[in-house]
């Protein structure tokens, strides 16, 4: 053994620098793992490094939009973790909002290439250490919005509606090489992300109070340690999608039998989409 990881357990997390991923890191270094760490946020990066000890994790910039930047980046935790890998985690992502016309083409692009097409740079790319590593688990980040398509963010929607397809595909296709596939799909998730996504409708963002304030229902305001403790239960099951909260799998369920009642709900949740 000659990384940093010395035979631990080793996680590879995108959109490692704050959020979720960086509540994940935390999680996992707590549990006793080697972590991967890698964003476009250097600054952020720098001080999970010193939080969790560089004996402990490797941290790197990444565009996972560009596909031999993540083969670095591959190449660079193998080398710490003896090309072996427990978990991907594929958690980086973007944020739009707005009536779709209102979004720019450019922008719209931007969403698909870091939220779908980097998900598919990461898998490529992380395969073989996967199949190396036995009862490995490929994991996502898709969305609530993945429940059902939701107005005002529509391709953002889209987005995770692909990261869930195609979880569901590849975990009946990875079974053949022991790699177990499952993703998450939270809710409002007190997150950056959640704070500036760009509103390009009315510019219009939820202050501090009417976040703060949701408390109660399906759609209430969690912690994204929430989020990181469904990673760490899926490491251990083969359950497929992981509902942050868990009632979330009701809209999915709903929808198939009260598809009006659905729609209904969402267009009074979201002021002028009805």
């Amino acid at each position: 053994m000659t990384g940093k990881a010395r035979g631990r357990k080793s996680i590879f997390i995108t959109g490692g620098a704050s959020g979720i991923g960086r509540a994940t890191a935390k999680l996992f270094h707590g549990k006793g793992w080697f972590v991967g760490a890698f964003d476009l946020n250097e600054t952020a990066l720098a001080s999970l490094a010193q939080e969790l000890g560089n004996d402990n994790c490797i941290t790197r910039k990444l565009d996972v939009t560009d596909k031999q930047d993540y083969e670095n980046a591959i190449a660079a935790f193998a080398a710490e973790t003896d090309g072996r890998m427990d978990i991907l985690y594929n958690n980086a992502g973007i944020g739009e909002s707005g009536w779709f016309e209102d979004i720019p083409y450019e922008a719209t692009m931007r969403l698909v290439q870091v939220n779908f097409i980097g998900v598919l740079n990461g898998i490529y790319s992380a395969l073989p250490l996967l199949k190396a590593t036995p009862n490995s688990l490929c994991f996502s980040t898709s969305s609530s919005s993945a429940t059902h398509g939701m107005p005002r963010i529509a391709v953002y929607s889209a987005t995770k509606f692909a990261v869930k397809g195609l979880t569901e595909a590849l975990g009946i296709e990875f079974a053949r090489h022991g790699i177990r596939v499952a993703d998450t799909l939270p809710g409002l998730i007190d997150t950056p992300i959640l704070r500036n996504t760009p509103n390009r409708t009315d510019g219009t963002k939820p202050t501090e109070d009417q976040l703060k304030s949701q408390t109660k229902g399906t759609f209430r305001l969690m912690p994204p340690e929430a989020v990181a403790e469904a990673v760490w239960g899926a490491y251990g099951t083969d359950k497929t999608h992981w509902y942050v909260p868990p009632e979330l799998v009701w809209i999915d369920r709903m929808k198939v039998f009260l598809p009006r009642y659905i729609r209904g709900k969402i267009g009074k949740s979201l002021p002028g989409s009805e």
